[in-house]
C-alpha cells in the first residue's frame, strides 16, 4: 500500500485505496459530482493565472513595464500549455521510475482511448484510482505547471529579455518542474514513497518557483537604479484586484486538490480561508509595528503568503492549526521580503522568493507538526501523519532536496540561455521601459 493518500495534479488526493477491490469487481464509472467540481477547480486556477497573477504583478511594476509584465504571464500560459501537452505531462505522470516519468505519454498518447472512463496511476499495490476522466486531471495539472512558470517572472521583472524568458521557461518546465512533480505526486516518485506530504504544491509549485526566481534574480543582476531611484508600484489598485482573484481562485487550487467533492475538499477550503486571513493580518501588524503604517501592498502580500503556506497542508490540517501556519508565514514572509532581502542584497523585483519561497518552506515544514491523524491517515499509517519529529524531518528532507535541485539546475539553464541569446535587455532598453523597447506599445 502507498504511504499516503495524496497524489497529483497540484496534489490531487487519492481516493481511498480500500475501495479499489470494489472497483475491480465491476466496471469503474466516472463520478459526475467529482468531475464537475474538478472542472470548476480547473477554471478557478486558470483565473488565478490570467487575470490574477497578471494583474497582481502588473500593478507592482513601474508604468513603463506594465504591459511587458502582463505579456510575460499571458504568454507563459500559452507556452507552458503546449509544453505540458507535448512532453511535460509524460515526464511528470508517465509511469517511469523514481525520478522521472517515461515518454509513453508524449503528445498525450492514449488519452483518447478511454476518454469517458476513470483512470489510475501506478501499478500493483501502489496503483491509485481516480473517479474523474484523465482529460480533466491533465488540464488541472496543466494549470499548476503554468502558474509555477508564471510566478518566476516576477523575480526578473523590468530587465529580462522576452525571448530569453520564454526559452528558459520551456527548458525549466521540462527539466525542473516535471521531474519534481513526479518525485512528489506520482506513486513511483521517491519523495512520495518517503512520505513527503504536499497536498497542493508547497514544494512542487511555490518552493520550486521561489528558489528558481531567487537564482534568476541573482544571475541577471539588479535593476538599473535599484536602491537609488524611485521604483514605487505603478497602480496598487491593479495589484489588489489581482490578489483578490488569487484569493478566490485558490479555493480551486487547494480544495480542488482533493480530486473529489468531499469532506476533505471542504476542510481544505475552510483552512485556506482562515490561514490567508491570519497571514494578511500577520504581515499587516508586523509592518505596522516596525514601520509605523500598515500598507495596502503589505496586506495583499501577506494574504498571498498565507495562501502559499497553507497549500502543502490544506488537506491535512484543522482550522486552528491553519491560523498558526498563516500567521507565522505572514510574519516571516514580511521579514524575508524586507530585512532579509536588504541584508543579502539581491533584487527580487516582486518578492517571489520572499513570499512564495519562504512561505512555501514554512507550510511544508509545519504540516509535519500539525497534520491531523484522521485527515492524513492511510492503510499503511492508520494513525496518520504529523505531530512527530520524524515527519518534520521527512518534510525538511523534501524541502532541501527540491530546493537544491531547483537552484542548481536553474542556474545551469540560465547560464546556457545567457551564453546563447543573452538574458538581459540593454541599458537603453531598460531605461526606456520594456513595453516600448520589446513590444512597441505603452499603457497610456
Amino acid at each position: 500500500m502507498t504511504k499516503k493518500l495524496l497524489i497529483a495534479g497540484g496534489a490531487l488526493m487519492l481516493p481511498l485505496l480500500a475501495a479499489m477491490p470494489a472497483l475491480a469487481a465491476e466496471e469503474a464509472k466516472i463520478d459526475t459530482g467529482d468531475t464537475a467540481w474538478m472542472l470548476m477547480s480547473t477554471v478557478l486556477v486558470m483565473m488565478m493565472i490570467i487575470p490574477g497573477v497578471a494583474l497582481f504583478y502588473a500593478g507592482m511594476v513601474r508604468k513603463k513595464n506594465v504591459l511587458a509584465t502582463m505579456m510575460q504571464t499571458f504568454t507563459a500560459c500559452a507556452v507552458i500549455s503546449i509544453v505540458w501537452m507535448v512532453a511535460g505531462y509524460s515526464l511528470a505522470f508517465g509511469e517511469g521510475g523514481a525520478y522521472v516519468g517515461d515518454l509513453s505519454r508524449l503528445f498525450l498518447a492514449g488519452v483518447g482511448a478511454n476518454w469517458d472512463k476513470p483512470f489510475s496511476l501506478g501499478s500493483g499495490d501502489s496503483a491509485v484510482a481516480f473517479t474523474i476522466p484523465e482529460s480533466v486531471f491533465i488540464t488541472f495539472q496543466m494549470t499548476f505547471a503554468i502558474i509555477t512558470a508564471a510566478l518566476i517572472t516576477g523575480a526578473v521583472a523590468d530587465r529580462m529579455k522576452f525571448s530569453a524568458l520564454l526559452v528558459f521557461l520551456v527548458l525549466w518546465s521540462l527539466v525542473v518542474y516535471s521531474p519534481v512533480a513526479h518525485w512528489v505526486w506520482h506513486p513511483n516518485g521517491f519523495l512520495f514513497g518517503d512520505g513527503v506530504l504536499d497536498f497542493a504544491g508547497g514544494t512542487v509549485v511555490h518552493i520550486n518557483a521561489g528558489i528558481a526566481g531567487l537564482v534568476a534574480a541573482i544571475v541577471i543582476g539588479k535593476r538599473k537604479g535599484y536602491g537609488t531611484e524611485n521604483m514605487a508600484p505603478y497602480n496598487l489598485g491593479l495589484a489588489v484586484i489581482g490578489a483578490a482573484l488569487l484569493w478566490v481562485g485558490w479555493f480551486g487550487f487547494n480544495a480542488g486538490s482533493a480530486a473529489a467533492a468531499n469532506g476533505r475538499a471542504g476542510m481544505a477550503m475552510l483552512v485556506t480561508q482562515v490561514a490567508t486571513a491570519a497571514a494578511a493580518l500577520g504581515w499587516m501588524f508586523a509592518e505596522w509595528m516596525t514601520r509605523g503604517k500598515p500598507t495596502v501592498l503589505g496586506v495583499i502580500s501577506g494574504a498571498v503568503a498565507g495562501l502559499v503556506a497553507i497549500t502543502p497542508a490544506a488537506g491535512f490540517v484543522l482550522p486552528g492549526s491553519a491560523i498558526i501556519i498563516g500567521a507565522v508565514a505572514g510574519v516571516l514572509a514580511f521579514w524575508a521580503s524586507t530585512s532579509l532581502k536588504k541584508m543579502l542584497g539581491y533584487d527580487d523585483s516582486l518578492d517571489v522568493f520572499g513570499v512564495h519561497g519562504v512561505a512555501g518552506i514554512v507550510g511544508a515544514i509545519l504540516v509535519g507538526i500539525f497534520a491531523y491523524g484522521a485527515l492524513s491517515a492511510s492503510a499503511s499509517t492508520p494513525e496518520g501523519y504529523g505531530g512527530s519529529v520524524g515527519q518534520v524531518i521527512i518534510q525538511i528532507k523534501g524541502v532541501v532536496i527540491v530546493g537544491v535541485y531547483t537552484a542548481v539546475v536553474s542556474f545551469i539553464l540560465l547560464k546556457i540561455v545567457d551564453a546563447i541569446i543573452g538574458l538581459r535587455v540593454s541599458d537603453e532598453e531598460e531605461q526606456q521601459g520594456l513595453d516600448e523597447s520589446l513590444h512597441g506599445e505603452r499603457i497610456g
